[in-house]
C-alpha cells in the first residue's frame, strides 16, 4: 500500500497508520536508525591492529570511538531542530554525504589523530538519519504503536551489529582494517540512493515556524521537565555503558582473554540477538504492560548486571564466562529501555519531535562518550576498567528510571 498522503497527516499532529506504509519506509528507517550502530561495530575487531599499524597505544586508538560519540551527540542538537523547520528527508541526504566523506577520510588517515577527525565528520553526518529516523516514527505513530514500531524497527537495524564485527573480522583478514572503511562509504552511498524512494513525513503545514536561533534557545526549556530528564536518564546511563563495553571488549577479549578476532565478533553477536530478543518481546508486551513499567524493570536488571560484571572483573571469577554473561544482561536490556525512553519522551512534544528526539540521542551518545572515554582512559590491561564503569552505569539508569521519572507521567500534547 502507499504511504499516506500529506493532507491526512495535516490533519492530526500524530498519524497512526498501522500497514498503510508497508515495507519499503520501515525497512529505510531501519537503514538510517543502523548507521550508529555499523559505523563503529564493523571495525571494532580491527582495533588492535589499527593500534599496531598508526604506531598508537590502545587507549588512544580507543578515542576513535569517543571521538565518533562527541560529533553524534552534538550533531544530533543540530539535525533535530533543522527537521523540524525543513522536513526530514533533506537533511538525512546532506548527512549521508558528510558520513561517505567521513568514511572516506577514515580510510585514508596515516594517524590516530587524522582517524578522530575524520570519525567526527562521519559521526556528524550518520546522526542525520538516526535522530530523524525516530522523529519520522512519531510523524506516523502515537504512543504504544510507536514503541511498537520502534522496537521492531531496532530488531531488524540489530542485523547490523550482530554481522557488523563477524563482517569486519573477515574483511580485516582478506583486505586489511582500511576496506572496512571503504565499505562504510559503500554503505552511505547505497543509503542514500535508497532516500530517493523514503517519503517525506512532514509536510509544511505540521513544520515548526520558529526561527533556528530561537529552536536552539529551546533546549532549556526542554531540559526543565523532569519527566524527559527522566527518560533521558535512563537512555543516557545505559548508553555510557553500552559504550564501555564497545570500547573495552575487544581488548578485554582479544588481548587480555586472548580470543580472535573472528571469535570476538561471535561473542559480540551475542548481546546483539539478546537485544533483538528484548525487543521482540518489548513489541508484542508494551502495550498491555505499559512502556514505562517495562522500562523500570530492565533498568533494575541493567544495575544488577552491572554489579555482578564488576564483580566478576575485579577477581576473575570466570573467567572469559564471568564477563559474558552478566555482559549479555546488560546489553540485552537495551530492547527494552532505548524504545520506551525514546518513545515516552516524544510522546509529549508532538510538535517538537525533532528537538527532543536530538535532545535524548545527544543525552545518550554524550554519555556514551564519557562511557567509552572512561575505559580508555583507565585502561590497565585488564577488564576492570571496563567492569567498574558498566557498573556506574547501570546503577545510573535505574536512578533516573525510579527516582526521577514521576510515576505517572503527563498525557500526550501537541506541544
Amino acid at each position: 500500500m502507499s504511504p499516506p498522503s500529506e493532507s491526512a497527516i495535516v490533519r492530526s499532529p500524530t498519524v497512526v497508520v498501522p500497514g498503510s506504509t508497508g515495507l519499503l519506509v520501515p525497512i529505510i528507517l531501519s537503514l538510517l536508525l543502523g548507521f550508529a550502530s555499523i559505523s563503529t561495530d564493523l571495525y571494532l575487531p580491527a582495533l588492535p591492529t589499527m593500534a599496531a599499524a598508526l604506531h598508537a597505544d590502545a587507549g588512544a586508538v580507543e578515542l576513535t570511538i569517543a571521538g565518533y560519540l562527541v560529533g553524534f551527540s552534538v550533531g544530533q542538537l543540530l539535525w533535530g531542530p533543522i527537521g523540524d523547520r525543513y522536513g526530514r528527508r533533506g537533511p538525512v541526504a546532506i548527512g549521508l554525504v558528510l558520513f561517505v566523506i567521513g568514511a572516506a577520510g577514515c580510510a585514508l588517515s596515516d594517524s590516530v589523530w587524522q582517524m578522530i577527525g575524520w570519525r567526527l565528520v562521519q559521526a556528524v553526518g550518520a546522526c542525520a538519519g538516526v535522530v530523524l529516523a525516530r522523529a519520522m516514527v512519531r510523524d506516523l505513530y502515537a504512543r504504544e504503536r510507536a514503541a511498537q514500531m520502534l522496537s521492531t524497527l531496532m530488531t531488524v537495524m540489530a542485523v547490523a551489529p550482530l554481522i557488523g564485527p563477524i563482517l569486519g573480522g573477515q574483511i580485516l583478514v582478506l583486505a586489511g582494517w582500511r576496506a572496512i572503511f571503504w565499505v562504510l562509504v559503500g554503505v552511505g552511498v547505497l543509503t542514500l540512493a535508497a532516500l530517493f524512494a523514503l517519503p517525506e513525513t512532514l509536510p509544511p503545514g505540521r513544520r515548526n515556524a520558529e526561527t533556528l536561533a530561537r529552536a536552539f534557545g529551546g533546549y532549556g526549556a526542554l531540559l526543565r521537565q523532569r519527566t524527559l530528564l527522566g527518560y533521558a536518564g535512563a537512555g543516557g546511563f545505559l548508553y555510557g555503558g553500552i559504550f564501555a563495553y564497545v570500547a573495552g571488549t575487544p581488548f578485554a577479549y582479544i588481548t587480555y582473554y586472548h580470543v580472535s578476532p573472528q571469535r570476538y565478533g561471535l561473542l559480540f553477536a551475542t548481546g546483539i540477538v539478546g537485544i533483538m530478543g528484548a525487543n521482540l518481546i518489548n513489541a508484542r508486551v508494551v502495550a498491555r504492560v505499559g512502556g514505562d513499567r517495562l522500562l523500570r524493570w530492565a533498568t533494575l536488571a541493567a544495575a544488577l548486571a552491572g554489579m555482578a560484571l564488576a564483580l566478576t572483573a575485579f577477581t576473575g571469577w570466570g573467567g572469559l564466562a564471568g564477563l559474558v554473561m552478566p555482559l549479555f544482561v546488560f546489553v540485552a536490556t537495551t530492547g527494552f529501555i532505548v524504545a520506551n525512553a525514546v518513545v515516552g519522551a516524544l510522546a509529549r512534544s508532538a510538535r517538537r519531535a525533532g528537538a527532543v528526539s536530538a535532545l535524548i540521542g545527544a543525552v545518550q551518545y554524550g554519555s556514551g562518550v564519557i562511557g567509552a572515554a572512561l575505559v580508555g582512559v583507565f585502561a590497565d590491561g585488564t577488564p576492570w576498567p571496563l567492569g567498574w564503569v558498566i557498573a556506574l552505569a547501570g546503577l545510573g539508569c535505574a536512578a533516573s528510571a525510579w527516582l526521577v521519572l514521576p510515576t505517572h507521567a503527563a498525557p500526550d500534547r501537541a506541544a
